[in-house]
């Protein structure tokens, strides 16, 4: 009996040595349109499915593999004599190599400059029906999706038979690539037609497994398209929590104006400075906490200079990421052989869902991307402030943004200088963010003051006044917000309300 192996890709990589293989192990092979072309232009043997079919390709190649004498050779039970008969009967003969991938919609979603029509052209329709058929029928049919599966599969193919386990692996890839490709599309209509998600569908393929997780028993591992935002360009390989600081570290520095440095540890910042350059940015952010800032991730939003590189150089750090560095710059950072150095391509700046496990399903919300402007800022208190003051406060706001509740940032001159983060006490807050500017010589006199959070009782403004703050900046949304107001007047504190509370759990 003949055997057959049908073959209709997009992409063609190693498809040429693919078919001339199975070829020679005396597989006839059926293809399609500009796959059976590029098979007989390198002289390979094959018969077009139009041919196989009896019937032609129609609506421009929409419908060319979705007829029975396909789907009967894929599907029809070789040790079932019901299905033997009638495939006899009806000239059926069994396909028992399916070598298909799909059009390039993932690609092509992900493009701005082509229309919905195009995108939706891509869209494939026979190729994961195909797969699908063959991947039902594994006991008896080989189904390959990828190029990276050729070499393994015509090893054993050489060998006169391919294993049970590898059908079925082969099988399980084959239904997960299809899910995959589906998860897009579904997606992709919801968003193009803005349409409510009834449902959340994880499509992140696996990238690697990491070394450990959070902690060295966890296992750990990267999917999604990580490496388009970020490129490793010297250093150990990341780690799960280099990841989260470096994510982090990245999402606060692009809140800030150019030209601006954040360090940050456990996902918390250590130090931050917008300082219009660089260099003064970098020095004044470590000022804020040299200690801490010890193994931390540096992020820059602009190009490091060999200045900044040879200040970076005289501590230990885990990480530096920036849009570029100086060619000198990147020569001598790169004499650290285990720190990390990397390019952030792009700003990642969505409303993709941010997501936590919980008993049963999924916590799902939006990302914060709350911003200050002018317009929603209310002044609550009656003593005066300069323009310098209210754009601090704004700086200051954005520092704590990014800092664990419970949140108090002080900050002068555009740098931070004290740092109270997740703590159960907004009062605890305060007096370690104090303490940590007093540690580093810092004079909070003059300083401002951020709150994630409103204050429920006075006693927090007091705790921040206490230190020589003279202005602060916070939610507001408190049933007594009358008495912090009073608090703050008595105080001679200029009060901002913001109307935006920035939790960070």
């Amino acid at each position: 009996m003949k055997k057959f192996a049908l073959i209709s890709v997009s992409d063609k990589t190693n498809i040429v040595e693919f078919a001339k293989e199975i070829s020679g192990l005396n597989y006839e092979i059926l293809a399609t349109g500009n796959t059976a072309k590029l098979l007989k232009e390198n002289n390979i043997s094959c018969t077009e499915v139009a041919d196989f079919t009896k019937f032609p390709e129609i609506f421009s190649g929409r419908v060319k593999t979705l007829q029975p004498s396909i789907f009967g050779g894929i599907l029809m039970r070789r040790d079932n004599e019901a299905d033997m008969k009638e495939a006899s009967e009806n000239n059926i003969v069994p396909i028992d190599i399916v070598c298909v991938n799909l059009y390039p919609f993932p690609q092509v979603v992900k493009r701005n400059d082509i229309d919905v029509e195009t995108k939706i052209e891509n869209i494939d329709i026979g190729g994961p029906s195909l797969i699908r058929a063959a991947a039902k029928n594994y006991k008896y049919v080989s189904v390959l999706t990828s190029p990276d599966q050729y070499n393994d599969f015509l090893e054993q193919l050489r060998e006169g038979e391919v294993k049970d386990e590898t059908r079925e692996k082969l099988a399980a890839k084959a239904f997960a690539h299809t899910a995959y490709y589906d998860c897009l599309i579904a997606d992709y209509f919801e968003d193009e037609f803005k349409l409510d998600k009834t449902e959340i569908r994880f499509n992140y393929k696996l990238q690697n497994e990491l070394r450990y997780g959070e902690n060295p028993h966890q296992k750990a591992f990267l999917y999604g398209d990580f490496y388009d935002y970020f490129e490793i360009i010297h250093g150990k390989e990341l780690s799960y929590n280099n990841i989260v600081d470096l994510t982090a570290a990245v999402e606060l520095v692009n809140d800030l104006d150019s030209n601006s440095c954040v360090i940050v540890k456990h996902t918390n910042p250590c130090g931050a400075a917008s300082y219009g350059n660089i260099f003064d940015s970098y020095t004044q952010a470590l000022s804020c906490d040299p200690t801490s800032a010890f193994g931390g991730i540096v992020a820059f939003n602009g190009k490091v200079d060999l200045r900044t590189a040879e200040a970076l150089n005289e501590i230990f750090l885990e990480i530096i990421t920036a849009p570029d560095f100086e060619p000198e710059a990147l020569e001598l950072l790169k004499k650290k052989k285990n720190r990390r150095l990397l390019k952030t391509l792009k700003s990642a700046d969505t409303n993709e869902g941010q997501i936590k496990n919980i008993p049963g399903g999924l916590l799902v919300q939006e990302k914060d991307n709350s911003k200050l402007n002018n317009d929603i800022l209310k002044v609550v208190t009656s003593r005066k402030y300069s323009e310098e003051e209210f754009e601090e406060l704004k700086f200051a706001w954005v520092i704590c943004k990014h800092t664990k509740s419970n949140a108090i940032v002080f900050t002068k001159n555009k740098k931070a200088i004290g740092v109270g983060a997740g703590q159960m006490s907004r009062i605890d807050s305060t007096k370690i963010a104090a303490s940590k500017a007093k540690q580093f010589g810092h004079d909070l006199q003059g300083a401002v003051a951020a709150s994630d959070a409103f204050f429920p009782f006075p006693d927090g403004i007091e705790e921040i006044a206490s230190h020589g703050i003279k202005a602060v900046i916070q939610p507001g949304g408190s049933v007594r917000d009358e008495d912090v107001i009073a608090a703050a007047d008595n105080l001679n504190l200029t009060m901002i309300f913001t109307g935006i509370r920035n939790f960070k759990h």
